[in-house]
This record gives C-alpha cells, structure tokens and sequence, in this order.
C-alpha cells in the first residue's frame, strides 16, 4: 500500500512550525542536561540521545537538535501509517513518537485504528498514554488532551 502521509509536515511550513512549537511547549527548555522523570538525562526540547551529565547547549544547538529529531520521528511514523493522516492529526501522532518512541507508537493500538480509517478512534487513544516509570503523571494528563484535541482538529 503506498504511503499517503509522506512529507505532509516536512511539506509544509506550517504544519512544521505547528509540530516544533507544539511539542516545545510540553518538554520545555533546558539548555543545561538534567534527569527526567524517569532519570534518563535530557537536554533542549526532550533530546535524550547521547545526552551526558554537565552538557550544556545552546539555542541554536537545541533549534538544530529538534529539527534533526522531529525529520527522523517523522519518518519513522512514516513507515507505520499507511492510511491518509490530515496535518493536524499527523502532529499530534508526531508529538506522541516523539514522547514516547517510534518503536511504540507504531506497535499501538492508534496506528492500527490510524491504518483502518479510525481516526476520531486513533484521536481518543492518545489519552491512554499517560503513564511515566509505571504510574500516571498528571503532565503527560494534560499533554494527551492537548494532543486529542489538536487531533481532533483535525478531523473538522
């Protein structure tokens, strides 16, 4: 089957801007590394990769470091989602990879609604994943309904 949602955000200006912006907004900024809630060290907007003790960033590192991610992210879900996925529904599925991994998000339950044409059903699982080293962060509470509603948004 062909892939219909390719380059939907890397096509679009604002759709990207959306993406960067939306997912700034839930991991915040840190120029400094630091442990997360599940102490894994992160830097910049949720950057995890080769993220060392005492690192330190600069904006324009950390513009460069989640651009770089969300083109692998998106390629990544690229491989998964092989029914039509409108803008804003694509950004709220790029959010949650971004979270929580490619290798998850595609073994889930939304992306096999994703690929069936459920998308309202696809909308409503984000709210499932809302957990952090095994118990619920009310953050990531308010970041799925966020992300449900952007998605839902997207449907209109």
């Amino acid at each position: 089957m062909k892939r219909l949602t390719k380059g939907i955000i890397a096509g679009s200006a604002a759709l990207t801007m959306l993406a960067t912006g939306f997912i700034s907004q839930w991991e915040g900024r840190s120029l400094r590394a630091y442990q997360d809630i599940v102490n894994v060290w992160t830097i910049c907007d949720g950057d995890t990769k080769g993220v060392t003790e005492n690192q330190v960033a600069t904006p324009r590192e950390c513009d460069e470091r989640l651009a770089r991610d969300l083109r692998i992210y998106e390629m990544g879900i690229d491989r998964c989602l092989t029914a039509p996925v409108p803008g804003k529904v694509k950004v709220s599925f790029l959010e949650l990879a971004y979270n929580v991994g490619v290798g998850a998000f595609c073994s889930s339950t939304l992306v096999k609604k994703a690929n069936r044409g459920d998308l309202r059903g696809a909308c409503d699982e984000l709210l499932k994943w809302v957990r952090a080293g095994g118990r619920v962060v009310q953050g990531l509470i308010n970041r799925r309904e966020a992300s449900r509603r952007l998605c839902l948004e997207g449907l209109v």
